[in-house]
Formats: C-alpha cells, sequence, structure tokens
C-alpha cells in the first residue's frame, strides 16, 4: 500500500521525527523558503552559532547579531530572513509577514541606523538543501514532521532551544506526545 504524497509550500516549517540519527538535523526546525521541480531550500532556526555578524562580514563591525547554522551546505554563504516590509523589495515573501533576502544594502542602511532591531532579522550561514525529489523521499520515509506556514513568532520569537518542541505542543495530538520525548530512549 503505498502513502499518499505529504505536500509542502515554501513557508512551511520542518521539523525532524524525535529520532532522526543525523547530528545536522537533529531536532531541528527548518524554515522552507524554496520548493519546486529543480529542489529545496531552507534554513536551520534552531541552531545558534558561535559567530556574530560582524565576524563575518566588514560591514557590519559594531554588530553583536547571532549568526545561525543554517544547514550543511555552502557554510561560506550569508542568508537572511526577517519581518520587514521595508525590506521587501527582491525579498521572496513567504507568508505570515516572513520573508527570504531582498536588498543587501538597503537592509545595512537600516541596521546601521537602528531602524531595523535584532529581534526582526535572522542570519543564517550555510542552508539546508534537497537535490529534485529528495526531499519527497524524506517526507515519504517520515523523516520530517511538517507545520503549515511558519509565522513569525515561530520564526523569531520562540527561544531556539524551545523551538522544536513548541512547535509540537502547538499542532497537538500525537505531536504534543512526541515532543516530550527524550533525546535518547534509552535513559527514559
Amino acid at each position: 500500500m503505498s502513502k499518499e504524497a505529504i505536500r509542502v509550500n515554501k513557508g512551511d516549517l520542518l521539523l525532524s521525527e524525535p529520532f532522526l540519527a543525523d547530528t545536522n538535523f537533529e531536532r531541528s526546525v527548518i524554515l522552507l523558503c524554496e520548493h519546486n521541480e529543480e529542489g529545496s531550500l531552507g534554513f536551520v532556526l534552531n541552531k545558534p552559532s558561535l559567530l556574530t555578524l560582524e565576524d563575518v562580514l566588514e560591514e557590519a563591525a559594531g554588530s553583536e547579531q547571532s549568526l545561525y547554522t543554517g544547514g550543511p551546505v555552502q557554510q561560506n554563504t550569508l542568508h537572511f530572513v526577517h519581518r520587514m516590509s521595508e525590506l521587501q523589495d527582491g525579498a521572496n515573501d513567504l507568508g505570515e509577514r516572513v520573508f527570504w533576502g531582498g536588498d543587501f544594502a538597503q537592509l545595512l542602511t537600516l541596521m546601521n541606523i537602528r531602524q531595523l532591531m535584532p529581534e526582526n532579522i535572522r542570519f543564517f550561514v550555510g542552508y539546508s538543501g534537497w537535490a529534485p525529489g529528495q526531499l519527497a523521499t524524506e517526507l515519504a520515509e517520515e523523516a520530517w514532521i511538517v507545520y503549515p506556514r511558519a509565522t513569525g513568532e515561530y520564526v523569531f520569537d520562540v527561544p531556539p532551544e524551545r523551538l522544536w518542541q513548541e512547535v509540537l505542543r502547538t499542532m497537538g495530538g500525537k505531536y504534543r506526545m512526541f515532543s516530550n520525548y527524550p533525546i535518547d530512549p534509552r535513559l527514559n
């Protein structure tokens, strides 16, 4: 018996199943920013790195803005998501006041004049990527749980260490139960 394909869209959250063995994605929440026939791309929302923006960007000297590890792919690249309608030019609307990318020069200007506050933007080093059909296969294998349409609250406001549990609790039912699973069931 074949399972019905799980549908995902840009703007959805992907939550790793409780016992996913991949250390890159253990208890991770990914904001899916691109999903089409060419593949999929997203950013891990709950893996802060030890770097700050000024560590990787000369133009951001003095910025203590934390960077997140967006995923294991191309960790020499910098990406951002935000909830500023002023940065909509060139940005991808992910819905629910969440945008990916935009005019980087405008972003720096808004940061420098303090019109863009740290709580309204997240920077990522690297990204999570899937080849064509790869994400569909992983969804069929139940490696990911889909939460439709990320909200700004989940992307920017919930502390990263609580995000995976919070989203699962909100989903209710068996997912609420998943949120309480220990990382290592042998320790239960």
